[in-house]
């Protein structure tokens, strides 16, 4: 495991909470997951939900386990190429705090996991924290472009209703504007940079404050854009991107779905952009209602389409929680510690 343990909070922060606002922000979240888990076990027949558990092949299961489990490797791998020019960060460093990230990304609202997985690494870097956030936007910028294109490539393939078509389209364009605001970040920050430097030695306060904050990030995108680990790093995308779908195929191999390779990434991919935004934790009912949604476009029975969508949601989210509680353990953190951090971050 890891050399050292993370260091212990600064006693300045005993005793501080999450702002009170921040448990408000989380209802809307909760109450849309439930409305989701509303329809989907809607006119279910839970007899027949049941029984069809039963005839799971395991074998295919673990293959899916593997893969998930191999394609956030892929991720720590790719975070870490990303993280060269700040600090040497390794693979299995990095896929710790990818983990314990996740793995408070599953029992807190919010995200807030990406957050404390951007502290960790600036503590091991060591760096500051707003350094760090630059290798995260460019994950983020990789994400983007090969979902884009999984997605254009299955919409060809697979014949999808016209306004998952347009969202598509939607999509592309987002991702055409990224690139665009990415290779100018890159290549013509100098100019840019006279311009920012004005805007934060002058005018209103909160400007200034943004201006800088811009100027590091763009520094920073700048400085991942032309390391010589850019190119391989996106190509690591990939990889974690094939994983997850096959992963999710595997479960649907194991569940008898006789759907194919492609069936099940446009599945993969309805329920992976429909749970960008944050819900609940571990995107509970979102999760679900999109894996339905997307089952049901390919004529399968919405009873076996939901029993699917909770025990695809079960394989997958169980060995992270195990391995992500493992890490966060190993690491010394407990929940109240880790609560605490991100509260001092929040308060800084």
């Amino acid at each position: 495991m890891c050399e050292s343990s993370m260091e212990a909070p600064d006693p300045k922060t005993d005793g501080k909470r999450l702002p009170a606002s921040s448990g408000w922000k989380a209802l809307p979240g909760f109450a849309i997951a439930a409305l989701c888990l509303i329809w989907v076990f809607h006119d279910v027949a839970i007899k027949e939900l049941i029984s069809s558990i039963a005839a799971i092949n395991w074998l295919w299961v673990v293959g899916a386990v593997f893969l998930d489990i191999l394609s956030y490797v892929f991720q720590g791998l790719r975070w870490s190429l990303l993280l060269h020019p700040i600090g040497r960060i390794s693979t299995f460093r990095a896929t710790q705090a990818i983990y314990a990230g996740l793995f408070v990304n599953e029992i807190l609202p919010m995200r807030l996991g990406e957050v404390l997985r951007i502290y960790l690494i600036s503590r091991w870097a060591p760096a500051r924290f707003a350094v760090v956030i630059p290798s995260i936007l460019v994950e983020r910028f990789f994400d983007a472009i090969w979902l884009t294109l999984a997605f254009g490539i299955t919409v060809w393939v697979v014949p999808l209703p016209k306004y998952l078509i347009h969202a598509e389209e939607i999509l592309g364009f987002m991702a055409l504007t990224a690139i665009i605001l990415f290779i100018y970040l890159v290549f013509h920050k100098s100019g840019m940079r006279a311009y920012v430097s004005d805007s934060a030695s002058h005018g209103w306060r909160p400007i200034r404050w943004i201006s800088r904050l811009f100027d590091r990030m763009a520094g920073g995108i700048q400085d991942i854009g032309q390391s010589r680990y850019f190119y391989s790093s996106f190509g690591f995308s990939l990889l974690l991107l094939i994983g997850q779908i096959l992963s999710y195929w595997f479960v649907m191999m194991a569940y008898g779905l006789k759907l194919s390779f492609w069936h099940g990434a446009a599945v993969f991919l309805i329920v992976h952009i429909g749970t960008i935004i944050p819900g609940a934790p571990s995107n509970v009912g979102t999760y679900q209602f999109f894996t339905v949604v997307g089952l049901t476009l390919f004529g399968i029975d919405k009873t076996l389409a939901t029993s699917f969508s909770v025990v695809v949601f079960l394989i997958l989210t169980l060995p992270l929680w195990i391995i992500g509680s493992l890490v966060i353990s190993h690491l010394g953190l407990s929940l109240k510690k880790i609560r605490m951090e991100i509260s001092a971050l929040a308060n800084n």
